[in-house]
């Protein structure tokens, strides 16, 4: 992370108008004074007390069955303030979870939440905000980052929010493993600022588009954000359990039946600081797992999910030469005890290189710097610069992972020995998917494995690496693990488990199997596949690939039923599974805003069909029965804990910029301005009313948020269909008509056509993201019904098609920008967006 020395100044005049965060009172910028701890307050510009932030506790309950688990989550929002808010909290899930539930409870009401494509879910949010209902919004930024925006919250009020997820649990070496997120790190963003943070303390960038909502604002240090987390475990093991675990936390453990197959297991303290991962770690009495299908039928398909045991890991005779390169990170967040955990392992493995082996130690920061010029050989001597290289080395800078990915995996030129990459980060960094995106383009026939080092660390992008990369993660969580993280590293690098790993389904008909290709196995765990199965029958499955000793097979039968209506959560696991899979095919251009609209319509359409929240669809709830008063709620952004052991200097600089809360530093160092504001008076709404005969419907403006909400113009169609047969005036129909169109045609697509007459060449033309080309413009069309009658109607209009998503009826293609108001005026069409 950059720091922010030189800004001092400047922030202490910026952000003293703003409203500033304290333990128990006003905090002058200038003050050196320690902070207390305590919960975290809101001041007002004159620094008087506005009460504590809005999010209460959360309470996590899971329930776990062999190797699923079921996770609920439930978040209470309080408003102490006395006129409503908006609270916004940015918040972690496992990168793995399968989110297929939210409800909002509201009083004695509980609404359920519904998936939409994120825009129209955005749409109904903002338009019940602007007229006075209690809403929430679920996003999903990352794999492993969301965003809950709940709206009105009046003044005393509680909000519960609940949302569910599934997950396959790991089982590695024995051991199986839980890990619940409890924090969003703070982040490096790379790139040029492009606009306004909002209430994250990064605005966005040209390579991190979203940077504003992933960096929620951090308490200062010696605060506390004001909420707490308790967890409770239900485990049914099915076996005796020999040994439970919990990594970070103190908990307690109590047995519920005699055979010792189930526990309970929760938090000692239930006003647990959420700043770092819950991790649970568990063995049976059996150090192997049993093979095992389960199964799922129900109207969308039959679902499979497949879990084979491993092999014994055999000594491999022959050591193949190895070209090892370990890349450290060395950047502020790592300052303090990750970079110096980092450093204790890494001493470790290169005492334990094998003799032929060539090595060498690149760093990254703001730049790259390397120990030698080129990998050397594993002498006395080399191993001795290595170390005094490492022993130089301090927690500074901005997280230019890219540099490091290109320079790591560049001149893959030694024929006889393969590279295997060593990355020791936290993975703070913002562009995770673009880096994952990279490791996979570049790996070539490299291994790259990563090193997890920290409390509370970016999961997503730490397994995303070394799945690109066909190596494997280890986590360290504190200096007690670097050395068998060392030992085992150089354990899986000498000797893989299985490599080569292919399924052979005899004569079951399969289909989307996910992986899609099964990876090697450098620890002893299964062999874990997704998939569907057309009919159902008795196989047997055959398991091939290559030992240390040579050629391994085993061969296990199965029977898949064709009706199973057990385990409706494999159809859940399969489809993310595949959203999983579409999206590792366009990282990249999801990270910039640019997804593949072929990619991004099949995720919609797994989302949309399986109820799951994904980078293109959100949850959302209404309360429909009750109207809060007084005006647009204020916003206030939720504060997130720093994560354990990551040093505040390190991220943000000076003391200064610390005592003042992370908010401001990072914005301020690009834009010259406050994002530090953590509770902002949003700009007054504007009236919800439309002109004219509408007027009298209360309909949000045309051009204001609500404007792309298809039930709006579908209320609109049906009055006008009452003003036809009432015989009213040509006018107010026409002024009706008018409003259909608006709000079914994007805001940014209305004139178009006027503005490439006035501003375009040859009719080409280029505005933000929406391009013009001789008079054309690529379009998304949602329908009513995708039927050849309504694709012929388009066609007549010139929409030449260039793709369908027929689970959600949805056409995208190019139309003559003079035909987009004749296009949104057909009762047929219910929305035309920017394909973009």
């Amino acid at each position: 992370m950059r720091s922010a020395h030189s800004l001092c100044a400047a922030l202490t005049a910026i952000l003293l108008p703003v409203l500033m965060l304290t333990a128990t009172g006003p905090l002058l910028a200038d003050s050196e004074t320690p902070i207390t701890e305590g919960r975290l307050d809101a001041l007002d510009s004159q620094g008087a007390p506005l009460g504590s932030c809005p999010l209460k506790h959360t309470d996590v309950k899971v329930d776990i069955a062999g190797f699923v688990a079921r996770v609920t989550v439930r978040q209470q929002f309080q408003n102490p303030f006395p006129d409503k808010i908006e609270a916004v909290y940015v918040f972690p899930l496992s990168q793995d979870a399968a989110v297929d539930r939210m409800t909002m409870k509201v009083g004695d009401r509980v609404i359920q939440g519904e998936i939409k494509e994120r825009g129209e879910a955005r749409a109904i949010y903002e338009s019940a905000k602007a007229q006075g209902q209690v809403a929430s919004l679920l996003d999903q930024q990352r794999p492993n980052i969301f965003t809950q925006s709940v709206a009105n919250i009046e003044p005393g009020e509680q909000v519960d929010i609940t949302i569910a997820y599934s997950e396959t649990l790991d089982w590695k070496d024995g051991e199986f493993r839980f890990d619940f997120p409890m924090v969003v790190g703070p982040r490096y963003m790379p790139g040029a600022p492009t606009g306004a943070a909002g209430t994250g303390w990064s605005p966005p960038t040209d390579q991190v588009p979203d940077a504003n909502r992933i960096s929620p604002p951090v308490t200062p240090e010696g605060t506390r954000a004001g909420h707490d987390i308790s967890v409770r475990v239900e485990l049914d093991a099915g076996l005796p359990l020999r040994r439970i675990d919990s990594k970070q936390h103190a908990v307690t453990v109590e047995y519920a039946r005699p055979d010792r197959t189930r526990a309970v297991i929760e938090l000692k303290q239930s006003e647990t600081i959420p700043n770092q991962d819950f991790v649970l770690v568990y063995e049976t009495s059996s150090d192997e797992i049993e093979d095992t299908v389960l199964t799922h039928t129900d109207d969308r398909g039959k679902f499979f999910t497949l879990v084979l045991q491993p092999p014994k890991r055999v000594r491999q005779q022959l050591i193949v030469p190895k070209e090892i390169v370990f890349v450290i990170d060395k950047s502020g967040s790592m300052r303090g005890f990750p970079i110096e955990t980092a450093k204790q392992a890494m001493r470790l493995c290169i005492e334990g290189l094998h003799e032929n082996d060539t090595f060498n130690l690149m760093t990254f920061s703001g730049g790259v710097g390397f120990c030698f010029s080129q990998p050397v050989p594993n002498t006395k001597e080399n191993r001795q610069k290595a170390l005094d290289f490492l022993g130089s080395l301090q927690g500074s800078g901005g997280t230019e992972m890219m540099k490091a990915i290109h320079a790591c995996l560049a001149g893959q030129d030694d024929p006889e020995r393969v590279r295997v990459v060593c990355f020791m980060t936290d993975g703070y960094v913002g562009n995770d998917m673009a880096i994952i995106d990279a490791v996979g383009r570049n790996a070539g026939i490299a291994r790259v494995f990563s090193f997890g080092i920290g409390r509370s660390v970016n999961r997503f992008l730490l397994d995303g690496i070394a799945r690109a990369g066909r190596g494997e993660v280890h986590y360290i969580l504190d200096e007690r693990q670097a050395v068998g993280s060392a030992e085992r590293f150089y354990e899986r690098v000498r000797t893989p488990v299985l490599t080569d790993v292919e399924l052979d389904f005899g004569d079951l008909q399969v289909e989307e199997l996910y992986p899609a290709r099964v990876p090697d196995l450098f620890s002893s765990k299964p062999v874990v596949v997704k998939g569907r199965y057309r009919h159902g029958g008795r196989a047997t499955i055959t398991l091939r690939g290559k030992t240390g000793e040579g050629d391994f097979q085993r061969k296990i039968d199965v029977t898949l039923p064709e009706q199973q209506p057990a385990n409706e959560v494999l159809a859940s696991l399969w489809a993310r599974a595949k959203v999983d899979h579409l999206m590792g095919q366009d990282l990249a251009g999801i990270q910039g805003g640019n997804p593949n609209p072929a990619i991004k319509e099949e995720i919609l359409g797994l989302g949309l069909r399986y109820q799951l929240l994904t980078q293109f669809t959100s949850f959302v709830a209404v309360e429909q029965v009750r109207i809060t008063a007084g005006g647009q709620p204020r916003t206030v952004a939720v504060p997130v804990e720093m994560p354990e052991g990551v040093s505040y200097e390190g991220v943000f600089g000076s003391t200064r910029g610390r005592a003042l809360g992370q908010a401001g530093a990072r914005a301020s160092f690009f834009a010259g301005r406050s994002a530090g504001t953590v509770l902002r008076k949003p700009e007054a709404a504007a009236p919800a009313s439309v002109a004219g005969k509408a007027s009298t419907f209360g309909l949000a403006p045309v051009n204001g948020p609500a404007a792309q909400t298809p039930m709006m113009a579908e209320g609109l169609s049906k009055r006008l269909d009452a003003m036809e047969k009432d015989g009213e005036s040509e006018e107010a129909k026409k002024a009706v008509r008018e409003q259909i169109w608006k709000l079914k045609l994007a805001p940014e697509l209305q004139g178009l056509a006027e503005k490439v007459a006035q501003q375009g060449t040859d009719g080409n033309l280029k505005i933000g993201k929406i391009e013009v080309k001789a008079g054309r413009v690529e379009i998304r069309v949602q329908l009513a019904a995708l039927s050849d009658a309504v694709v012929e109607m388009l066609k007549k209009l010139g929409f030449k098609e260039l793709g369908r998503a027929k689970s959600v009826k949805l056409l995208i293609g190019t139309i003559d920008v003079g035909k987009l108001r004749a296009l949104a005026e057909l009762a047929e069409v219910r929305r035309v967006m920017p394909a973009g």
